[in-house]
């Protein structure tokens, strides 16, 4: 006896799509990629600053003033962002698939960026004020304020350096792990700071 074809539908299995989280609000993307963009600044002004001290070039009063000025940019941008991520920042809440230890330490990692990029730039400009020279801030001549201090501006000199290393540190560790969910996780964590990021039906990401 010939038994009734089967719909070949009731074999067919369908992975459940994850639920994708809203993205960050726009001022939150915005100020984010901006920050970005300056950090990347940062760290190329001041390694052209030391081979332009090295090699005792003219650029270096400039390079001096764009890592000056950046970094106080840096330095307002961040405060903003803070200002508005606590006050009215629309935030997506946590993917399900996180475990409280690695929430933990997303929170404390994304905590100590904001240290950093709130203290660089002091630690950078008090350095720039014990050296009791005058210097170049955006469009103002800035005449010593401070006692010129040798000790005091090489220790200022080694804090600002050694957080700068740090801060690329987690910078890098912050990208990877967001290219990691991207391309291996295949979750929604890149896409919701950067909406043109999308997934295809068959789970591979793409760019819109």
């Amino acid at each position: 006896m010939q038994s009734e074809p089967m719909h070949e539908s009731a074999f067919a299995f369908q992975a459940p799509v994850p639920e994708r989280r809203p993205p960050f609000d726009a001022v939150i993307m915005t100020l984010h990629w901006t920050t970005v963009l300056l950090v990347l600044t940062q760290f190329v002004t001041a390694w052209l600053h030391g081979v332009a001290e090295v090699r005792q070039s003219d650029f270096t009063p400039i390079l001096i003033w764009m890592h000056l000025s950046f970094g106080s940019t840096l330095w307002i941008l961040t405060v903003v962002r803070l200002t508005w991520r606590l006050t009215a920042a629309k935030l997506p809440p946590f993917p399900k698939t996180l475990t409280p230890l690695h929430r933990a330490i997303v929170k404390s990692s994304e905590y100590t960026l904001y240290a950093l990029l709130l203290g660089q730039p002091v630690t950078g400009l008090l350095m720039t004020l014990f050296t009791g020279r005058p210097f170049e801030l955006f469009l103002w001549s800035v005449s010593p304020l401070l006692t010129h201090d040798e000790p005091v501006a090489q220790a200022l000199h080694a804090v600002h350096g050694a957080g700068a290393w740090i801060l690329a540190a987690l910078a890098l560790g912050h990208a990877g792990a967001a290219l990691f969910h991207h391309f291996v996780l295949r979750d929604d964590v890149l896409a919701c700071m950067a909406p043109v990021v999308a997934e295809t039906p068959s789970g591979k990401p793409a760019i819109r």
